[in-house]
């Protein structure tokens, strides 16, 4: 007996060390570079064959991981502008697979890449995430833009919910949000205003981008500090296995990039640079020549590989727009950003970044008359330190957890000169900080949930007076010395988002999303202007926040050629900021704009539809948004609900590429919106002989209707091995539609009993031609 039962237990063991043995799983991990010029790519799929429920997306800087049993496998590998392919693996032990994809315009078959011509391309089925627009940069590359300048922000507009704020403005607003309530990131560091000549461009030269997507409210806990998107964009990392010079010359721009190896596949660079040249056409006039006008930008980034789990990163990014008439006003501001990072792939499973920030945003204006002097000026800086983790716990968990800490100076608009009162301002202090933590997590075959909780806290640092006001009226002053902590707000954002596969066509979502935001611009103008003024949460000034439930639903056509994506939103807001009626908005009072500001509630909800052809010689796509934002604010429009200013109805965006052959492409726009809620006068009476306008309801009534169609055709001529060159032409407002810039009312000099609308329009027709290059 004693035998047997020996017997018995040995072979137990023997069972169960195999059986251990048999699930042990291994990890198989590395990065997704461009097989070209060595770029990490960025949201690169990467399946198992065998088990189609094991997949992965590449995390942002090219870096993925699976967990397989021991075995032999094939990974399919996907993304959108390369060729798919298949790669064999044995697994036995851990082991590091580095990925080099090939565009699809140099695709190869070799033994280790077989191309695979039928994966299916259904990630808008298959993610979690709602709300979420990726363009690639060749996706923008035909679409005609104002200028000839091709403009990732503009493309952006394009989309569903997803609204500009005025003829050939930058400046967007999300799901009815302010401009300010949009998070724009140019490598990992905000860009506080992502604009040059007053809105017509954005700060971002295509040339030196290599993604970009907006997150429309339901962004994943990494996120946070706005409530209505996130804009994240990211710098090529710089051809690290052969130099490139490519650029553009147009009408009244240029720019150029230089790119090449700093030492070959191990470190590389790029510099890319633009500028407009307006205010050389003026010098050749008689009554322009001492007038600018120009811009420019430079993008400079450089990496270097320590070893093969180690990179470090450093990027920057400097742009000035100066604009001076004379010797009577000059007005400059810009934007610079540096980020310092550090890539580490600590083990198969688990990849860490950690990134030193430095932003800042300022601008100067000044104003000579009649032996009068005016100066104005203001700045935002930040300094953020940011460590963030990537763990990829399993086939079924990708969680990212990390934290971020930012100190902010704030120096509002100071006003001196010999025309008004001088004032001192001091600069006001603040650290702001979160914790976060965010799980993908693939419930089921069909089911996937991204979930995660935030924690962030804003603090008021000392060094200034801080006034305290109700409803407009001072109640209490509270001074801080440097060094002092003063108030602290904490808040708490959870974050949900579920996808359900119904079935290899379609699928449904849901989501709710909570977002905070302490820094907050105070605009007088529709457009946005250059000084617009921020400011930190305060004493008076509370942290936005906004609660947001969404849900939608995706259907795929014909092998998921074409695309159908519809979502409903419904976000309610509180803390939301206006001025009240009579804002005194002048140097004398700006010294304590505070005292002008009223506080309440705000809600926004839509209707949101986008129809794709992703394939063949045409593609494009019509999009749709219906949508209502309106504010409640006591003090304001007799305490009901009335329109916010970027209140629009209806939205409409058709845009198209054709193909014709080799050398020509083809590709037009139609976009449709409402007018702008603005507030017109309803009468007007005279006082020490001048005209005083009277006006009742906010918002209460609209700017004409815009539309417009945009033409370009591309014309490719025959290239060499090292030299590629193309031509661009089109136009932009083709049938001259003469959209409302501005509205202003006046006396009609005819009869000075009754008042006229004077509208201004900026475009009717505007012809472009650029030459770009590449060798």
């Amino acid at each position: 007996m004693q035998t047997l039962f020996k017997i018995a237990t040995s072979a137990a063991a023997v069972c169960f060390s195999t059986l251990v043995f048999a699930q042990q799983k291994y990890s198989v991990s590395g990065t997704v570079k461009d097989k070209k010029n060595g770029e990490l790519l960025i949201g690169v799929t990467v399946k198992v064959a065998e088990d189609p429920l094991i997949s992965v997306i590449a995390n942002e800087y090219g870096f993925y991981s699976l967990s397989l049993l021991q075995g032999n496998y094939t990974l399919i590998v996907s993304n959108p502008g390369y060729a798919d392919f298949q790669h064999y693996i044995k697994v036995e032990d851990n082991v590091k697979v580095d990925i080099p994809l090939a565009q699809e315009n140099e695709r190869t078959a070799k033994i280790e890449e077989i191309v695979i011509s039928k994966i299916k391309k259904d990630k808008n089925l298959t993610s979690a995430q709602m709300g979420t627009e990726t363009l690639s940069i060749k996706s923008i590359e035909k679409l005609p833009v104002l200028f000839g300048e091709k403009d990732i922000m503009k493309t952006m507009q394009l989309l569903p919910g997803i609204k500009n704020n005025g003829e050939g403005k930058s400046g967007f607003s999300v799901r009815g949000g302010a401009a300010d309530q949009n998070l724009i990131l140019l490598d990992e560091a905000p860009v506080y205003n992502a604009s040059h000549l007053l809105g017509f461009f954005s700060t971002f030269n295509s040339d030196a981008l290599k993604d970009a997507s907006i997150i429309k409210g339901n962004s994943p806990t990494q996120y946070g500090g706005r409530l209505s998107s996130v804009m994240d964009v990211k710098m090529k990392d710089g051809n690290n296995k052969d130099y490139n010079l490519n650029g553009g010359i147009g009408l009244i721009s240029s720019r150029l990039s230089v790119e090449g190896p700093l030492q070959k596949e191990k470190s590389s660079f790029i510099v890319s640079g633009r500028r407009t040249y307006a205010d050389l056409f003026l010098k050749g006039t008689k009554d322009y020549k001492d007038n600018t006008l120009y811009f420019y930008d430079l993008n400079l980034k450089a990496n270097y590989q320590i070893n093969e789990n180690n990179r470090l990163y450093l990027s920057g990014y400097f742009g000035r727009d100066v604009l001076g008439l004379g010797n009577t006003f000059s007005s400059d501001w810009g934007n610079t950003t540096t980020t310092l990072r550090w890539n580490s792939i600590i083990n198969s499973k688990l990849f860490s970044n950690t990134s030193l920030i430095y932003s800042n945003y300022n601008y100067k204006i000044s104003l000579n008359s009649n032996n009068n002097t005016l100066g104005l000026d203001s700045k935002i800086e930040d300094w953020n330190l940011k460590q963030d983790f990537s763990w990829f716990a399993g086939n079924r968990h990708s969680v990212r957890f990390g934290l971020q800490s930012i100190h902010h100076t704030i120096t509002p608009s100071k006003a001196s000169g010999t025309s008004v009162s001088s004032f001192s301002r001091n600069s006001r202090y603040s650290w702001e900080n979160a914790l976060y933590l965010n799980d993908d997590f693939k419930a089921t075959n069909k089911l996937t949930i991204n979930y995660g909780l935030r924690l962030s806290s804003f603090s008021i640092l000392g060094g200034d007076t801080y006034n305290i006001y109700k409803n407009g009226i001072l109640t209490e002053s509270k001074v801080l010395k440097k060094g002092d902590f003063g108030k602290t707000y904490v808040n708490l954002e959870p974050r949900i988002t579920a996808n359900y596969r119904l079935n290899e066509v379609s699928s449904i979502k849901g989501g709710y999303s909570r977002n905070t935001q302490n820094l907050h611009l105070l605009s007088n103008s529709g457009s946005g202007n250059p000084t617009d003024q921020w400011i930190g949460s305060s004493y008076t000034v509370k942290p936005e926040i906004a609660d947001q439930i969404s849900f939608g639903y995706s259907r795929n056509f014909r092998n998921n050629n074409y695309e159908f994506n519809a979502e409903i939103y419904y976000k309610s807001m509180k803390n939301q900021i206006d001025f009240k009626n009579g804002a005194q908005i002048t140097f004398d009072t700006a010294a304590d704009v505070e005292s002008e500001l009223l506080f309440g509630k705000g809600r926004a909800y839509g209707l949101e539809l986008i129809a794709k052809k992703k394939s063949g010689k045409l593609t494009g796509w019509i999009s749709y948004t219906l949508s209502k934002t309106e504010r409640k604010i006591d003090g304001i429009n007799n305490n009901e609900w009335y329109n916010a200013r970027v209140d629009k109805t209806h939205d409409l965006s058709i845009v198209a590429t054709y193909d014709l052959n080799e050398k020509w492409s083809f590709s037009g726009l139609f976009l449709y919106s409402t007018g702008n809620a603005v507030t017109f006068p309803t009468g007007k009476y005279e006082l020490n002989g001048q005209t005083v306008f009277q006006y009742s309801s906010r918002n209460a009534d609209r700017m004409p209707a815009y539309h417009r169609m945009d033409l370009n055709a591309t014309y490719v001529p025959n290239s060499t091995k090292r030299f590629r060159g193309s031509w661009s032409f089109g136009i932009y407002n083709i049938y001259g539609r003469e959209n409302a810039y501005t509205i202003t009312f006046e006396d009609n000099p005819n009869n000075p009993g009754t008042t006229r609308a004077v509208q201004t329009s900026l475009f009717r027709w505007v012809p472009n031609i650029t030459y770009n290059f590449k060798f």
